[in-house]
């Protein structure tokens, strides 16, 4: 088949404007029809001949991004002729055109994919995709140029191999896997070794020519390391690693290897690369000393790793005694990650043997203080890649059975000392010159005290002794500015700053304490840091009228996170000389004492910062892990901060629990409300006044809602004010009935919500069916009220609350359903608005099914429909959802399958007598469950499958 010669010029001129053109219009005609061009019967032919004829980068850009989807596709049938002629063809190509780079990144991706495909097909007994080094030898014995490609397309190949691309999981994850392994054990060590000989033959032609100048040779050496980067980090053992993760994994060289690691000549060969190459290249010849630093550690004997280990040791003493090189970002970056393997891979018992271990420890050291004095020059990754390996070095200190001194007392209290006054010096340079505060990062906050929590514990005398002296300072600094009559505010903001560095600082220092290695000089160390931060937090509390610091507040409350870990709780010493200080200081004798200070904080806080999100989400959180210790929950309850909550829990107490359409504040109330239903649960027994007596808001808001909803047909019928009202009251009662997990506590709410105020729910589901703020809440409400947790609806056996709840249960999904079906929502709100209340729908039919607190066979004995309507309701529901959504979203997949397979095991007859086309949709359903790698569950699944298969209304389905 030819392609006249005006179509190739229509082609050219549409592909110049879909990706130049900037009209949006012209852009989006173009992209029509190129697709319409992909899409036809012979486009395999047609984009040959279009690479074949066309004169546009472009042109031959599209024909080559068409081919490799025409040959990805699983349905695509493309004869084995075809594909060797493809194959043949790209390499001829390339080795005769002159190519833009993007085209020959495009074409070495097209060969990489052919030849990864047809790994195991032979012509006339000869593996014909497997001659990969015999093909690209003739790229690589030609000009600089040709060797470039020649190198590119072993690189493509060697990624292809190594990743699972949308075609491999379409078609069969073993198989990837095949091909990958029988490529690693014929190929990859001979491409290996080939980059590193002409790698070794670049450098000594580069260092004889006095440098790299020429771009053709830079890109060769560009390439080059590429490659032996994707050799390096090859999955080896097809464990298939998350990239996020891989500064913790060894690379599993195989065995056959050994020879190039055995042969030091490669590892100084990256070192001389790094030195020798410019800033553009040499961080990859880092990153490759990355990987080859964590080369398994069984692939030498001891006295190999040995000789190893002082090679690479040598390697990055020479670097830091060098250290122009780092001046570049990336390459500091890659030599903080090469500093952090050499622990991560390695015992600090093998370091220590080193011979130039005394010398490499303090140019490290050195060089980890100079980072840490320029932190806010330097890029937190980095700086986590340092932190690293002072962390494990001083966790193994315990562990080192060597006699040689490992020195780490000497350092590491200067490493420390280097971090907390960095931060402290920051706080000023931040605000002065409106820099971003690295407190308002969160995540790396965290990450980085975590590791100093270790660090520091080194010496821990030396930490404590500076902490004391900057807090000291700081504080009195602070002091004399709040005495004044009007400080400056960017002065108090400074020394608010440093303060709340220290608070998060000694919350770490105190988090770092490790019960095994516990040192009573170390915990009474501990009390004269905490007891300066109580006595902060009492000087802040007392102005929290005059205005408060948000940071200063967030620290307070990761100090006391850090502190009940330790110090309060079920496993904690009484006798610790923690608190010994602080009786001495504070007068706080023992552990309810300090409880009673976390818990006045926590009072204080829901009432001061209730419009601050954080602040409050991170106190409710401190509440509720509280409220879950055995012996703790116990000590508060006999609290008088505790009874004053349980007894006064009113939004004039508490202002987020007032009206307010602030969503977020409505979520928090269910945390908080979880919280006091534990503490309310300790003593509650079956003391029926004094759980109404907790009630007695909760009533008047109820009775108060009923009230407006019954005028909802008049003029005085408030709806705003009565929707929020609803939101807010579900969220609480779904906090309390979710900490109520047992027997009588659950039958005292019980009595109270039905019959008088489940109505009022239903009612809100009728009014604001289409508003997910009112229906999630609700249903979510219902669906926990259902919920069989601990055996808790163990009603007697002459009661009939099982039954009604039950109809409570039914009559609210067939409301909610009978309502939603009517909604017709865009792409962008179908799941917010309406697939999430299903999901929670079929969650509260789940509970309800599978509860065990209800004899189905009474609804068909006294002709009760509530059984029946509900399952209808959800065949209704099922059917109006495309099968491509319900694989789409998660949860409510997650819902459906367990919802599915509680109806098959006990209520089969009803599947069996359901219309064809609803069965067959169901059938649908699981087949495309159990081919939906990763996205759900499978055991579901196949247990339907199995109890379909067993039950004796099967007969019914054929």
């Amino acid at each position: 088949m030819d392609i006249p010669a005006e179509e190739i010029q229509q082609l050219e001129i549409l592909c110049k404007h879909l990706y130049e053109s900037s009209d949006p219009v012209q852009r989006a005609e173009a992209e029509k029809t190129l697709v319409n061009f992909q899409n036809s019967p012979d486009s395999l032919v047609r984009c040959q001949m279009l690479l074949e004829r066309a004169h546009s980068s472009y042109s031959q850009l599209l024909a080559t991004t068409t081919l490799t989807k025409l040959i990805s596709r699983p349905a695509q049938v493309i004869t084995l002729q075809q594909r060797i002629q493809i194959r043949n063809y790209i390499l001829s190509y390339m080795a005769r055109a002159k190519l833009d780079t993007y085209v020959v990144q495009a074409l070495t991706t097209l060969f990489a994919r052919v030849t990864k495909l047809g790994w195991f097909d032979s012509d006339k007994d000869e593996f014909i995709f497997r001659n990969v080094i015999t093909d690209v030898s003739n790229f690589l014995q030609g000009a600089v140029e040709h060797c470039t490609i020649g190198v590119q397309i072993l690189g493509a190949l060697t990624s292809e191999m190594n990743q699972v691309s949308e075609s491999d999981a379409n078609r069969s994850l073993t198989k990837h896997r095949k091909i990958a392994s029988s490529f690693r054990d014929q190929q990859l060590f001979e491409i290996f070794r080939l980059c590193c000989t002409m790698l070794k033959t670049t450098l000594e032609s580069g260092m004889k020519s006095m440098g790299f100048e020429d771009p053709l040779q830079l890109a060769l050496v560009n390439h080059l390391l590429r490659l032996g980067h994707n050799c390096l980090t090859f999955d080896f053992i097809g464990t298939s690693t998350d990239e996020s993760s891989d500064d913790l994994c060894t690379v599993q060289i195989p065995t056959n290897w050994r020879p190039a690691f055995l042969d030091f000549s490669t590892l100084q060969l990256f070192f001389d690369l790094y030195h020798t190459l410019p800033s553009t290249l040499s961080p990859m010849a880092l990153s490759c000393l990355v990987q080859i630093a964590s080369v398994r550690r069984s692939l030498f004997s001891n006295a190999e790793r040995a000789k190893f280990l002082t090679h690479l040791v040598n390697g990055v003493k020479y670097i830091l005694q060098n250290p122009h090189g780092l001046s570049d970002a990336n390459n500091y970056h890659e030599f903080c990650r090469l500093l952090a393997r050499l622990k991560s891979n390695y015992q600090l018992g093998e370091l220590v043997l080193v011979d130039s271990y005394p010398e490499a420890i303090q140019l490290i050291a050195k060089f980890t203080i100079d980072s840490l004095r320029q932190m806010l020059q330097v890029a937190p990754n980095s700086i986590h890649y340092l932190l690293s390996l002072w962390q494990r070095m001083v966790a193994s200190v315990p562990y080192v059975k060597a006699t040689e001194p490992h020195m780490l007392e000497t350092y590491t209290p200067e490493v420390t000392r280097a971090y907390i006054t960095s931060r402290i010096d920051s706080v000023a340079v931040c605000i002065r010159e409106a820099n971003e505060d690295p407190l308002d990062d969160t995540a790396m906050v965290t990450q980085q005290l975590e590791q100093l929590s270790v660090i520091g514990r080194c010496e821990y005398q030396k930490t404590c002794g500076l902490i004391v002296q900057l807090f000291d300072q700081a504080a009195q600094t602070y002091q004399d500015l709040l005495q004044r009559r009007s400080p400056t505010p960017v002065d108090l903001a400074i020394q608010e700053g440093q303060l709340a560095w220290l608070a998060y600082i000694i919350g770490s220092a105190i988090g770092g304490r490790v019960s095994f290695n516990s040192n009573e000089d170390y915990d009474s160390m501990d009390g004269e840091l905490v007891c300066r931060v109580l006595q902060l937090m009492q000087l802040t509390d007392s102005r929290l009228s005059q205005g408060g610091c948000e940071r200063l507040e967030l620290a307070f409350l990761s100090f006391f996170e850090q502190f009940r870990k330790i110090y309060v709780g079920d496993q904690v010493q009484k006798a610790s000389k923690v608190y010994r200080r602080l009786s001495e200081v504070l007068g706080l004798t023992d552990e309810t004492m300090v409880l009673s200070v976390f818990i006045r904080k926590i009072i204080t806080n829901l009432k001061y910062w209730s419009r601050c999100e954080q602040i409050l989400s991170k106190t409710l959180s401190l509440l509720n892990d509280l409220s879950v210790g055995y012996n703790s929950v116990r000590k508060l309850v006999k609290l008088e901060e505790v009874q004053f909550m349980l007894n006064n829990h009113t939004g004039e107490h508490f202002p987020f629990l007032g009206l307010n359409q602030n969503v977020n504040d409505l979520r928090f109330r269910t945390v908080f409300y979880t919280a006091l239903g534990r503490l309310l649960m300790v003593d509650l027994g079956e003391d029926e006044d004094k759980f109404h007596s907790f009630m007695v808001p909760l009533t008047t808001s109820m009775e108060a809602v009923g009230q407006v909803l019954a005028n909802t047909e008049t003029p005085l019928f408030r709806a705003e004010e009565a929707k929020w009202s609803v939101v807010g009251l579900a969220r609480d009662l779904r906090g309390i009935i979710f900490a109520f997990n047992t027997r009588s506590a659950y039958i005292m709410f019980f009595d109270w919500v039905y019959p008088a105020y489940t109505p009022i729910l239903q009612r809100a589901i009728e009014l604001w069916y289409h508003d997910p703020h009112v229906t999630t809440p609700v249903l979510k409400l219902m669906a926990e009220l259902a919920q069989n947790r601990g055996q808790r609806l163990q009603f007697d056996v002459c009661s009939p609350n099982g039954v009604l709840l039950f109809r409570e249960a039914s009559k609210m999904i067939c409301s909610y359903g009978s309502r939603i079906l009517s909604v017709d929502l865009p792409k962008a709100q179908l799941y917010s608005h309406k697939l999430k209340g299903i999901s929670v729908s079929f969650l509260m039919l789940k509970a309800a099914l599978c509860g065990n607190y209800v004899n189905f066979g009474v609804f068909r004995l006294y002709g009760d429909e509530a059984l029946d309507n509900v399952l209808n309701c959800f065949v209704k529901l099922l059917l109006s959802i495309p099968i491509s959504d319900l694989m789409d979203y998660p949860k409510l997949s997650q819902t459906y399958y367990v919802l599915l397979e509680c109806v098959a095991q006990d209520h089969m007859n009803f599947l069996a007598s359901l219309d064809p086309n609803m069965f067959l949709y169901i059938l649908s359903s699981i087949s495309e469950g159990l081919s939906a790698i990763g996205k759900i569950g499978i055991n579901g699944i196949t247990t339907t499958i199995q109890i379909a298969v067993n039950s004796k209304d099967f007969t019914l389905f054929e």
